[in-house]
């Protein structure tokens, strides 16, 4: 089964925020100290985006649906483009992904992540961090779907208020604008 890409160049793609009861967050050291990031994976043909995250939750971290409760997703699809150095010479041509994100909950402290069950694993370690650090270790380019998918997400995990936003971060124009700009400081420049 291949991936989807749609007609515009955008391949499927679901983003896992997996969250522990305090509230923290897994992120994953990609394979060579290139970066940290939620785990993420393309849906092939014939998928579900529910079925695409549970076989990228395997893949990536050794966990299934025994593990975790699904909190909730996004509404609609998430969009990033990629930069031009990125995109490879293919048909049909992906110039960026678009994400469903969903928000799950460990139902057990003493679960076991494992990184060798594909051949090329996505992670080489991982911790956990507070709600709102991912967006600051990621790529670049794909900064404001983090910052959209935590937000529209924190309501579900947190429905008495989002947590408080870090001081290295300040959100122009409020709590609820499109903040991948109001990033200051460096963040992990790894591979896409």
């Amino acid at each position: 089964m291949g991936d989807v890409i749609d007609r515009d160049g955008f391949r499927a793609n679901v983003g896992i925020v997996l969250m522990q009861d305090e509230g923290r967050v897994f992120v994953g050291r990609r394979s060579g100290g290139r970066g940290w990031q939620f785990p993420q994976g393309g849906v092939r043909s014939g998928e579900s985006a529910e079925q695409a995250l549970f076989r990228e939750l395997t893949e990536e971290i050794g966990l299934t649906g025994k593990d975790v409760a699904i909190v909730g997703q996004t509404s609609h699809w998430l969009r990033y483009r990629l930069p031009a150095r990125f995109v490879r010479d293919s048909t049909p041509r992906c110039v960026g992904q678009k994400q469903r994100w969903f928000l799950l909950r460990l139902k057990h402290a003493a679960a076991q992540f494992r990184f060798d069950l594909t051949g090329e694993p996505e992670f080489d370690r991982w911790r956990w961090v507070d709600y709102w650090q991912p967006i600051r270790e990621v790529i670049y380019f794909k900064r404001t779907v983090y910052t959209r998918a935590l937000h529209e997400l924190g309501r579900l995990a947190f429905p008495d208020g989002l947590p408080p936003y870090p001081s290295w971060w300040h959100p122009p124009g409020g709590a609820d604008a499109d903040a991948g700009g109001g990033l200051t400081g460096a963040g992990a420049d790894g591979a896409a």
